[in-house]
Formats: structure tokens, sequence, C-alpha cells
């Protein structure tokens, strides 16, 4: 223990949001519950201004600093070690939306703001703010941004760096950077905006930011197809690019052992078309009229069905059966979940390589480890593939986690590398990729991002042992 710390970050934020004692699982032990670590405190500041003084505090001390927003991270980036010395901040309580400015289409949110309560403000404004995943009844626009979250409407929005117009941010030295611009351009030096989206709290906390909001499609509709190949499913996003182009907001895939899970472990939830090797999950946004919208859609299909890319498929008729569509999509992480713990891979590639990459990947991973089951699914319409490895049949999933993590993911990471493509697409590095990062980034790019934290942070107590 560190009274004097103690004592001054009392101070700074008050007794009841420093909290030592009692239950602190759900900030000490991430999502997955792969990682368990023991803080010295868990503060719970309100504004900038507190946090800047937990950080100078913690800079006198010399206690380093793990910031945490919903703690709903897949890789361990907001999970404290096991020293006891270190701080974990959470971001929680500074949620309000601080201005809604519709005719710049902009929002100007704190940190702590969970995703879904973003969206809903915005639509109530009469406008649309696009970054949707399925953790956002849970996580906080802080931590998708220190990650740089993708999600489901990357193809059409981009991902959280392109939904950002400007940031509020604490640096290491305790000094609060009040960047929140909603200028669509600025060239008035580096942009310190991007350096700190995506850098997981290891530069500094972001606290607030200017969001890109956008008006609300007229109408919107929602097909599952069935198809026989993945080579099918890159055709038919292809097809659907050109006939919908920007209306096209979501294109995702899933394989039959994706969908197979979910109807074990969730078989309330109708599956409308019959399993079929792959699956396409499409979305189109309409700024004219539900009609419209219909017509192109039914257009798409009937094409992909004459042209034989696509061998059956459903078009939602009602909200409620969009949701469910989409429920289907979003229930493969929770049915793998659910099946036991699974050897995760967040990994982008070139959307013209993926078939090639999963034949591949799939035959030498069966020809090494006979029987273990390929979880594949993701978001095809931006090169985002989850490509996930359960155990075999019958065995033990944790014993299967222990043995076969570091084989397997040589296996994957080394393919990924020959096809070009990235470790990590939107789930960040945290502590679970760090080494892999090390190894397989270009020594030049780690170089600069050593200088850049030894630059923002020399005395390197801002979330330490992430990412670099």
């Amino acid at each position: 223990m560190n009274p004097e710390l103690l004592n001054e970050l009392r101070a700074a934020v008050g007794d009841a949001q420093v909290l030592t004692e009692g239950d602190l699982s759900a900030y000490e032990l991430d999502w997955r519950k792969r990682f368990r670590g023991r803080a010295l405190a868990v503060v719970r500041p309100a504004n900038s201004q507190e946090v800047a003084a937990v950080v100078r505090a913690c800079a006198r001390h010399g206690a380093s600093l793990v910031p945490q927003g919903g703690n709903t991270g897949l890789v361990g980036g907001a999970t404290p070690d096991t020293s006891g010395r270190q701080v974990l901040l959470s971001l929680q309580r500074m949620n309000r939306v601080r201005e809604i400015d519709a005719a710049n289409l902009t929002m100007t949110v704190e940190a702590g703001c969970v995703l879904q309560a973003l969206q809903q403000q915005a639509k109530a404004a009469g406008l649309l703010f696009p970054l949707s995943l399925a953790a956002e009844g849970s996580c906080t626009i802080g931590g998708n941004l220190a990650t740089n979250a993708g999600g489901t409407q990357v193809l059409r929005y981009g991902n959280a760096r392109e939904l950002c117009l400007g940031l509020e941010v604490v640096t290491a030295a305790g000094e609060v950077w009040e960047g929140l611009s909603g200028l669509r351009k600025d060239n008035t030096g580096y942009d310190l905006r991007d350096l700190f989206i995506g850098s997981e709290g290891t530069l500094g906390i972001i606290t607030a930011a200017t969001l890109k909001l956008h008006p609300l499609p007229a109408a919107s509709m929602t097909a599952l197809a069935a198809l026989d190949s993945l080579e099918a499913a890159v055709a038919l996003l292809q097809m659907a690019q050109a006939r919908l182009g920007a209306g096209l907001t979501g294109f995702e895939v899933m394989n039959e052992a994706s969908l197979a899970l979910v109807r074990r472990h969730f078989p309330q939830l109708p599956q409308p078309l019959a399993p079929s090797p792959w699956m396409a999950l499409l979305e189109l946004s309409d700024t004219e009229s539900a009609e419209h919208a219909r017509a192109g859609f039914e257009s798409l299909l009937e094409a992909a069905l004459e042209a034989g890319t696509i061998a059956d498929a459903a078009v939602a008729e009602s909200i409620e059966q969009s949701r469910a569509l989409w429920h289907l999509r979003e229930s493969i992480p929770l049915a793998q979940a659910e099946e036991g713990l699974n050897i995760k891979h967040d990994i982008a590639l070139p959307v013209s390589r993926i078939p090639a990459f999963v034949a591949e990947t799939d035959a030498e991973l069966q020809r090494r480890f006979p029987g273990v089951r390929l979880i594949d699914f993701g978001h095809l319409g931006d090169g985002n593939l989850h490509y996930n490895v359960q155990a075999p049949e019958g065995q033990a999933a944790a014993d299967f986690l222990a043995t076969q993590e570091a084989p397997i993911n040589e296996v994957v990471y080394d393919a990924v590398q020959r096809y070009a493509g990235s470790i990590s697409a939107e789930h960040g590095i945290g502590q679970l990729k760090r080494e892999e990062l090390a190894q397989r980034k270009s020594p030049v790019a780690l170089g600069l991002m050593r200088s850049i934290k030894q630059a923002l942070d020399p005395a390197g107590l801002m979330n330490p042992g992430r990412m670099v």
C-alpha cells in the first residue's frame, strides 16, 4: 500500500471514488476472464481536471496508470497487473454528452459515455452515429477510440478514427490538451488526434471527443444469403458494391461451424435459411425510401441467384426480422463463450486474398491439429475476419487453449504475413499480442513507436506493458 498516494487520490476525486476494498473483479478481471490483476486502487474521476490531478499524483509517486472504460476489451489492454501497485483509472463517471451541433453534424461527448447511449441521443436529435458493435450496450466511446474500434458499418462509415474530429486528452505530464475541434479541415501541424486514437492509453488518456454525425437513412434493409463458398461471398460483395454503391453499409460473412454453435447454444433463435457452407448478411441504407431500398436489394439478389452466386436468400420484412438476422451474427461470440475458451484471431487481409488464406490455413490447421473446429466470421466488406479456433469435440477447452494456443497462433499469423495482412484489425494489441507485434512489426515502425512513447511518456507510467 502507498497511503500517501491514496490520500492524494482521495483529495483529487473524493473518498467515495477511490476503491481499495471489497470485490473489485468488475475492474480487475477482463471480459474474456483471461487476465486478472490487482490494483492499488480503482479511481473514478468525474471530469478531465480530476483525471489530470490523478495523473500528476501518480507521477509524483512513480505509480503507473491503467485507464479503463467499459472493460469489454478482448486483449487485456485495460487490466492491471498483479503487483498491487498500479492505479486503475475508470472513466465510467465521465458520461455526459456536452453538445450536439446539428448544423455541423457533430456531437461532443465524454469518454465514459456508453456507445449505445450515444447512438440513442444522436437518433433523438434526428441524426446517426454509425459506430456499431456487439458490445455497444456496455463499451464506452473512450475505449472505442483508444482501440480504434471497427464494427459492422466500417464499409460505409469507417473505423472509430474516421468518425472522430477532435479529442480532449490528459497527457502523461498531467496537462489537458483541449483539441475538441469540430473542424473537418485543419492543417496546422502534426495530427495529434490520430496519434492518440488507437494508442490504447499508452500515450495519454482520452477524456472527451468530438464525433461526426450523419443524416438518418430514410430506410434500411437487411438480407441473409446462402453461399457455397467464400469465393462466392467475395463475388456477391463486388456485385453489391457495384449495384448499391455507398448504400451498402454492412457485409458480414459466417461459416456453417459458427452458426452451428449458435443453433446449439441458442436454439430459440430462428435461422431462416437451410445450413450452407457460408452465409452473408447484407445491410442497405437508403436516403430515398423503403420502396427504393427494397427494389435495389431485390434486384441485386435476383441477379445473384441467376448468376449462381448465391443459393438462397431471405429479406427481412420488418425491423424485428432485421434485428433477428443481426442477432444471429452477434450471437456467435456468445455461443463460442458458452462452448468454452477458444483461440481468437482478429485479422485483416485484402478482401481478394481472404478465400485463399482461409482455404490454406484451414487445411494446415486440420492437418496439424486434427478435429479442431474453425469458427470463421466477420466483416468481409472491410477485410476483417474473426478467425477463431475451437477445441475438438470432447476435448477440454481450457487444456486446449493452454497447450495449443502458441503453435496455432504461429500457423495463423505466418499465413497472415504471407498474405500481406495484419494480426490485429479492430481489437488492439494489449497484453495478449504485444510479443507477437514485436516479432512481426517492421523494426523501423517499432523504432518510431518507441520513440513516440519515450517522447510523450518518458517515465513509462501510461498503461505500461501494452503495445510496445
